[in-house]
């Protein structure tokens, strides 16, 4: 899917989860185990609420959707701590990572990272995979009030880079990180994993689909 380009993109905010860390598998094990902490059984079954959404608002619903006792606020170090370890041995990256990093490094476009996660789970993560290098700046989940779906953490990422979110590109793959990076006004590239996504409902909801992450380096060169 393609929309008329008014002028050239000046810089590319990426999500992590689903588009970097090849991670959404191992989300269901992290909440099963947090769940499991509160006298809950969780195999996954409501992955689609919480895909791509910030850790307060994801904790939400799961507190009602299981009426937990435990409060945001004390469910919040409990998920954290049981993914930080996830992260830090576990997390694998997507086959094509490595080689559209290195072609973006030479394209001198300014990148961000802006992820819902929590910064003492993601950083260890981009440690071990040497990923850290390639950004420009890192926006964690905790740096604003609004979470995805909400455009904040985009607006936040473009400013620190010194772009105008219009002028940016969001590489996104849930929903809700899609709504966050048009509702900053960003064009935005979804790449949807069909594993647990469904693919038909992005036509119309983001300016470009792409197939796999490999895929962007060619869509770059035509938007720069």
């Amino acid at each position: 899917m393609t929309q008329a380009i008014n002028e050239p993109i000046q810089g590319i905010l990426f999500d992590l989860d689903g588009v970097i860390a090849d991670s959404e598998t191992g989300w269901n094990a992290i909440d099963g185990a947090m769940l499991a902490e509160c006298g809950v059984t969780y195999n996954g079954e409501h992955k689609e609420h919480v895909l791509g959404k910030s850790f307060p608002l994801a904790l939400q619903f799961y507190k009602e959707t299981f009426n937990l006792t435990q409060s945001v606020e004390e469910l919040l170090p409990l998920r954290t701590r049981i993914a930080a370890e996830f992260y830090a041995t576990k997390i694998d990256i997507y086959p094509d990572v490595l080689p559209v990093m290195e072609f973006l490094r030479e394209s001198k476009l300014p990148i961000a990272l802006a992820t819902s996660s929590v910064g003492s789970l993601i950083r260890p993560f981009l440690n071990r995979h040497d990923l850290t290098k390639y950004f420009n700046v890192i926006i964690t989940g905790e740096q604003v009030t609004r979470g995805k779906p909400y455009p904040d953490i985009y607006l936040l990422a473009a400013r620190e880079i010194g772009v105008e979110a219009p002028k940016c590109l969001v590489v996104e793959d849930a929903l809700a990180g899609v709504q966050a990076g048009k509702s900053a006004g960003a064009l935005v590239a979804a790449i949807p994993d069909p594993r647990f996504m469904d693919v038909t409902l992005y036509p119309g909801k983001c300016d470009f689909i792409l197939n796999r992450l490999g895929e962007l380096p060619e869509l770059v060169k035509r938007l720069i």
